[in-house]
């Protein structure tokens, strides 16, 4: 099978730094290659990913509307160039103009929610040859009254940078790693780790802005480094890794519609059990005690803090061997591929018919 994937233009496919779904991209890369595929990426000019042809995007903004134009004639190129069997676009669906019509079949994918609008008019002129998926089946029922087939495929986490820590220290500490902005919660875990008694490290990215420096200064600032609250900045793989293996519970407790998170799948590959809320995905991430607790309120949340006694870590990793790890995703992938080129009558051609692609 010929794959053609693409990523967003602003960040390289392995990202050097944070970047979650470019993570997801190479995984999936290297994930059909050690089946047999061949792969072959539009992604940003300084990625590194071993796909087994690169073509980079001319336009770097996903939001500029001349380079969203450079964009969908550099895809159209490619994909009269290299013929693939199927197309797997994780950047702008705008970028798809020049093929929406054509019998090639395409995968749309969305780590957040989906236009209406967008997605209405895909549907409609691409017919049978386009189907969508979600990180999540929360995002696949705010994308479903558009129109098309919507399938749900979750993120995914390489299991060996996650050590399975089946025990921790009675005194262990609490641990929010996210973004320090408001809709991630922030203020609510400090207020959590206060009541409960329990000491909090605050891990993750500030939030550069107007509104991002006010929450900072006004919310979390006053309160570090006193009641065992502390923040030790930005992490990377391997402070991850440690920073959530040492934790009680990773406390996150969001006040928006996740469409995911890879983060919580992260912290029950540790074993490490998530405190959240029950909204956007994470009901499909975490099982209510057993995985940890998804709560409503500060109250409830301090019952689930004093409850962690009875959550096996065991369970966690369990939880993320069979659900999010990258050898279960990259099958899922590989399998919906399979069933588009089956059901459109493709799957013993050596290339699809391109004969209608409109050039920009």
């Amino acid at each position: 099978m010929k794959v053609l994937l693409t990523a967003d233009p602003e960040l390289p496919v392995p990202p050097k730094l944070y970047g979650g779904i470019e993570r997801i991209i190479d995984l999936l890369i290297t994930g059909l290659q050690s089946k047999g595929h061949t792969v072959a990426l539009i992604a940003h000019p300084d990625s590194t990913s071993t796909a087994n042809a690169f073509f980079p995007w001319v336009g770097r903004q996903s939001q500029n509307k001349l380079d969203t134009l450079r964009n969908a004639k550099t895809l159209w190129t490619v994909a009269q160039k290299i013929q693939p069997n199927i197309l797997h676009s994780f950047s702008r669906i705008a970028y798809l103009t020049p093929l929406i019509t054509s019998s090639l079949p395409k995968v749309m994918s969305y780590q957040r929610e989906p236009s209406a609008r967008t997605t209405r008019w895909a549907a409609k002129l691409a017919g049978q040859s386009l189907t969508f998926t979600g990180c999540s089946d929360y995002i696949c029922r705010r994308g479903r009254p558009n129109g098309g087939t919507w399938q749900p495929i979750h993120n995914c986490v390489v299991l060996d940078k996650f050590t399975f820590q089946p025990q921790v220290a009675t005194d262990a500490p609490l641990v929010f790693l996210s973004r320090l902005e408001r809709i991630k919660g922030v203020h609510t875990a400090i207020a959590i780790a206060k009541k409960t008694g329990r000491r909090l490290i605050i891990a993750g990215n500030r939030v550069n802005s107007v509104e991002g420096d006010a929450y900072w200064q006004n919310e979390i600032l006053p309160h570090l480094d006193k009641n065992g609250i502390e923040y030790v900045g930005p992490v990377d793989d391997v402070q991850k890794n440690k920073l959530l293996g040492q934790a009680a519970a990773m406390l996150v407790p969001i006040g928006w519609n996740e469409p995911f998170g890879i983060v919580f799948a992260e912290a029950i590959a540790c074993g490490t059990p998530v405190i959240s809320c029950p909204t956007g995905a994470l009901p499909e991430i975490v099982r209510q005690g057993t995985d940890g607790f998804l709560v409503t309120d500060i109250d409830s949340a301090c019952d689930a803090v004093n409850s962690l006694g009875s959550i096996n870590r065991f369970d966690c990793r369990q939880r993320a061997e069979s659900h999010f790890s990258a050898e279960v995703i990259v099958g899922q992938y590989e399998a919906l591929y399979q069933s588009i080129l089956s059901q459109t009558h493709l799957k013993e051609q050596k290339e699809p018919c391109l004969d209608n692609l409109k050039e920009v």
